[in-house]
């Protein structure tokens, strides 16, 4: 009964969980930074990662979480390429200032959900 009584009382914790959007087709790196995400407190906006296509490869992009703050590009492989926006300007490092105009097939692979 006792064990009964403790799986029902997990059930919700086990739910919460499964509220983050997660796929067996990203790269093991974007489920360890969706990971590592979860474990930072809630940003303001809410944390997410997008893939695009840009310059013929595939990237992901994660937005800045605040003023001031950089946004990162990333390749396939998890290395950095730019940062497109952000920062004191707005307009990043400089390295891809063409990346909004020419990125495509936008496809968000994760939203931090908490509240």
């Amino acid at each position: 009964m006792k064990k009964m009584v403790f799986c029902l009382l997990c059930l919700p914790i086990l739910f919460a969980g499964c509220s983050q959007v997660s796929s067996p087709d990203n790269p093991e790196w974007i489920e360890e930074l969706i990971s590592e995400y979860q474990n930072q407190p809630v940003g303001n906006p809410p944390q997410s990662i997008w893939q695009y296509t840009y310059e013929g490869q595939l990237v992901y992009y994660v937005p800045p979480q605040c003023c001031d703050q950089f946004s990162v590009l990333y390749d396939k492989e998890g290395d950095y390429i730019c940062a497109p926006d952000g920062g004191i300007t707005g307009r990043g490092d400089g390295q891809c200032p063409d990346f909004f105009s020419d990125r495509k097939n936008e496809k968000l692979i994760w939203r931090d959900s908490r509240e």
